[in-house]
């Protein structure tokens, strides 16, 4: 019988060229694929949320594949997560209707961008593999209005990196939230989805008119 099983993963992605199954790169996509086709002991074809570029690090991404083995999500789970390296794994498993679909199916995403934003480098709080170090002081408030034009549903084409293939570029953002913690800032973007690095160049607009270039 068809089984669909939604995963929800968190990995690292310092060492990986992004999501998105490519030719002699390691990705998390071609990772968990081999990690599941040993578990489920047949070809699957795994689908994810949304496509990740190479460095960006996930908390909860979500996934799902379908399946005809009896194992239950219980067995998946530790059977996958045995054969998962250290800077990948499941967070949990779950059974789903045949109708979910990772992509279609999701309703919200939220991009978190992490600023180290001091004249010291990350490395002192062990902390560089995640964050962006800008040392000049950035004007949240500055930022903040910036981004109040950005909530809603607007064109953002001119937010999209070269290599954007979508017809239609309008897209729905729902919250922008900027805050500083001790030396870091954090942007988080959520929408219903997103251009092709659209998120990265609206976080490097919010930089350049926090430090007063724009």
């Amino acid at each position: 019988m068809l089984r669909n099983l939604m995963l929800t993963i968190a990995y690292d992605g310092a060492d990986f060229h992004g999501w998105q199954e490519q030719p002699e790169l390691r990705t998390v996509q071609e990772v968990l694929t081999t990690a599941l086709r040993r578990a489920l002991r047949h070809q699957i074809a795994l689908i994810g949320s949304s496509r990740t570029d190479s460095g960006v690090h996930a908390a909860g991404h979500v996934a799902n594949v379908y399946t005809t083995h009896p194992m239950s999500c219980d067995n998946v789970y530790r059977s996958v997560g045995a054969r998962l390296p250290k800077d990948l794994m499941l967070i949990y498993v779950e059974e789903v209707p045949l109708t979910f679909h990772a992509t279609r199916s999701a309703i919200s995403k939220l991009y978190r961008y992490r600023i180290h934003n001091t004249g010291s480098r990350p490395c002192e709080q062990q902390n560089q593999r995640f964050v962006y170090h800008f040392w000049h002081r950035l004007d949240l408030d500055r930022m903040r209005e910036a981004a109040r034009a950005w909530i809603g549903t607007h064109d953002f084409t001119a937010l999209a990196s070269t290599g954007n293939v979508r017809e239609n570029n309008v897209r729905k953002i729902t919250a922008i939230h900027i805050c500083r913690i001790g030396p870091e800032v954090q942007i988080d973007v959520e929408g219903e989805g997103f251009l092709y690095k659209q998120v990265r160049n609206m976080v490097g607009t919010l930089v350049e008119i926090g430090r007063g270039q724009k």
